[in-house]
């Protein structure tokens, strides 16, 4: 039974609303408590925060030694470590006289850098000035393919910074630096603009290797008469050119 006294036609949602546009249209705009509150006082001012304090940047210290420096490039630290694909690890003894630097694996390299096509080529260059892998030593930028087959831009500062660490621990007399990739780490620019000269890059332990840059042997089965030039650049890497 409705209580007694009840309005049971009361729509009271629209009561609500009523009372609100009333009170709006008479100002009032904000709450009230019951206490009394001085509403022209100025607040006062809250305490400046703390500013957080930036996180120290430290910078990671690459193995000093060739045997730490070997195990750590193939290892979970290296920039490329996440990147699909085999890690090929670069080969040849550390004190040898010649070290040849390219880019990155190529497609279908496992045990070693450079075994298909392409290492056939690289085989036939070292023939010719009397050389083998047996007494050279090889690297790479990368020790896995990036999936463009381009070194990737975002760490390629880093990876030319490795490269280096890389020749001054090898110590090697002479560096040849194959294809873009291999000369900008090295030397901060590409083929075109280095070929034809000697170019000091300095050990830590204050020897100088002298690094000559020249076609990537991939380059050169596309482009068949540029191995002209890259001869000449394996006569000034052995110090026999006669130009």
């Amino acid at each position: 039974m409705p209580a007694m006294g009840a309005d049971q036609n009361l729509d009271w949602a629209a009561a609500a609303a009523s009372a609100l546009d009333w009170w709006q249209d008479a100002g009032v705009d904000v709450l009230v408590e019951d206490e009394r509150f001085d509403w022209l006082a100025v607040p006062a001012a809250r305490p400046a925060a703390a500013p957080a304090a930036a996180p120290v940047a430290v910078p990671e210290v690459l193995p000093d030694t060739w045997e730490a420096f070997a195990a750590w490039r193939i290892g979970d630290a290296a920039p490329e470590a996440r990147w699909g694909g085999v890690t090929v690890a670069a080969s040849g003894a550390p004190g040898a006289d010649l070290l040849f630097l390219v880019d990155c694996p190529e497609r279908g390299d496992r045990e070693a850098l450079m075994e298909g096509e392409v290492g056939r080529l690289f085989d036939r260059m070292l023939a010719a000035i009397g050389r083998t892998r047996a007494d050279v030593a090889l690297a790479a930028v990368c020790t896995r393919r990036p999936t463009t087959g381009r070194v990737p831009r975002e760490v390629e500062a880093r990876l030319g910074e490795i490269a280096r660490h890389h020749v001054a621990l090898a110590g090697p007399t002479r560096v040849l630096a194959m294809g873009d990739a291999a000369t900008r780490a090295l030397l901060a620019t590409n083929v075109a603009e280095a070929r034809g000269r000697l170019h000091g890059l300095n050990h830590k332990n204050a020897t100088i290797a002298q690094v000559v840059a020249t076609h990537h042997p991939r380059f050169l089965l596309d482009r068949p008469a540029a191995k002209a030039e890259a001869w000449k650049d394996l006569l000034l890497l052995t110090g026999t050119d006669r130009s």
